[in-house]
């Protein structure tokens, strides 16, 4: 993996995936270690970010390196009108691997054909997350012990929910899983995504009912309806309050379900929940620092 842009979850094959979730087991016995001592990261947002870029910068601080960058595209020379080559090409001159969020499909893979350095894509648009899809793998992993044989739960905006499109498309590699798709009509898994499911010939059943499925899962992933995806501010307050799990919902559930999201929750999951013992999105939130320190060794040669 040295040297190699993780732009999509296709980019590794699923022996890597696991590579990945074992280093991170490492880091999480022992997060601090020096060994990218002299490197500089430079982490470029685009769009906001809470948990994935301080959890990038938790993890390069963690391991001894350096982070540049900005949080805001305003304050950097693309509001001056610069493009995205111009700014990756100049600031890979700075840093030996950038971490990049931007809000247009496709920006990450464009980066990565001219940049002299890795690229990790922290999102582009409404297209893929791989590196919140890898923490997503090894809290499932950590949660239920195992990434095959499993029940899940897709809930929300399955449309332009990137994190979604990325944990099927990976979970397609393990055997035997069932995939439950909940969300309004109008913002289905799209169809290029359920060819990945489809290929590999694994079951997946899409509902509008929420409380239907629960009884049956493993894993219950929900997700925000995202008001910055929609063009159309009437159809966003038409969806978005389509779903909200509350505690007394969870009555009947089996007994290893666990209940994540990638966060920010807006209002999809009652604060009732959080003190469910099957809630696991903050420890969820925190295997990042794990997870991305995995994949910043790798890349960097590091281990």
């Amino acid at each position: 993996m040295k040297n190699r842009s993780l732009v999509s979850i296709n980019d590794f094959s699923k022996e890597e995936y696991l590579k990945i979730l074992d280093l991170a087991s490492e880091f999480e016995k022992q997060p601090v270690q020096n060994i990218l001592e002299g490197n500089v990261v430079a982490t470029l947002f685009f769009e906001p970010s809470t948990r994935t870029r301080l959890s990038f910068e938790s993890a390069v601080n963690r391991l001894g390196g350096r982070v540049i960058g900005f949080t805001d595209a305003s304050s950097s020379s693309t509001s001056k009108g610069e493009s995205l080559k111009d700014t990756i090409k100049t600031v890979a001159n700075y840093s030996d691997l950038i971490v990049m969020r931007h809000p247009i499909e496709g920006s990450a893979k464009w980066a990565s054909e001219v940049s002299s350095v890795p690229i990790i894509n922290a999102g582009d648009g409404a297209n893929q997350h791989p590196t919140q899809c890898l923490l997503d793998l090894y809290t499932i992993r950590q949660t239920q012990g195992r990434l095959d044989n499993l029940h899940i739960a897709f809930v929300g905006d399955l449309k332009y929910g990137r994190t979604v499109h990325s944990n099927v498309i990976a979970l397609t590699q393990f055997d035997n899983i069932t995939f439950h798709l909940v969300s309004p009509d109008e913002l289905k898994l799209p169809s290029a995504v359920k060819m990945h499911i489809k290929k590999k010939n694994l079951n997946y059943y899409q509902y509008t009912d929420l409380k239907e499925v629960i009884p049956h899962l493993d894993v219950l992933y929900m997700t925000r309806i995202q008001r910055e995806r929609f063009s159309d501010p009437i159809e966003y307050e038409r969806v978005k309050n389509s779903y909200v799990l509350n505690n007394d919902m969870l009555d009947g559930s089996k007994d290893n379900l666990k209940i994540l999201h990638p966060l920010p929750r807006v209002n999809e999951i009652n604060e009732d929940v959080d003190s469910n013992p099957k809630a696991y999105y903050f420890e969820q939130a925190l295997n990042g620092v794990f997870v991305r320190q995995a994949i910043l060794a790798s890349i960097l040669g590091k281990k």
